[in-house]
């Protein structure tokens, strides 16, 4: 990947982020984006529930990559990088179980198509 495609890959405030962050706030819930003093940066948190939503892009999380994704060019440069993500996933995950917080993880083609059911499993934890 060269430096010009590198920068047109957005890190926040992605399509699946917009979508559901349009959908949470229109259902009345009022959230922190890009908590950036909650470890793992959730896409958004609500901290006085202690509840951390990351929304999850297919391949930089490697939905399918332990089924054997091929990749076609570079290969061992991506299988590393999305080994690695993986692995932060876990201990981000981890971590904030340990310290009483609530992880949601959403795959993005899952807020594009059961954006309702995402709704549903948030207003579930929001009433815990």
């Amino acid at each position: 990947m060269d430096s010009k495609t590198a920068k047109k890959i957005k890190s926040k405030n992605t399509k699946i982020e917009v979508v559901l962050g349009k959908a949470m706030w229109s259902y009345g819930y009022r959230y922190r984006k890009h908590c950036r003093n909650v470890y793992g940066k959730p896409d958004f948190c609500f901290k006085k529930k202690k509840i951390a939503i990351f929304c999850d892009s297919e391949f930089w999380h490697g939905k399918n990559f332990l089924e054997g994704e091929q990749f076609k060019t570079n290969a061992d440069f991506w299988e590393t990088k999305i080994k690695r993500n993986i692995q932060r996933d876990i201990e981000v995950n981890n971590f904030l179980k340990k310290n009483g917080w609530k992880v949601i993880r959403f795959w993005g083609k899952d807020i594009i198509k059961n954006l309702d059911d995402c709704l549903k499993l948030i207003h579930t934890e929001m009433e815990k």
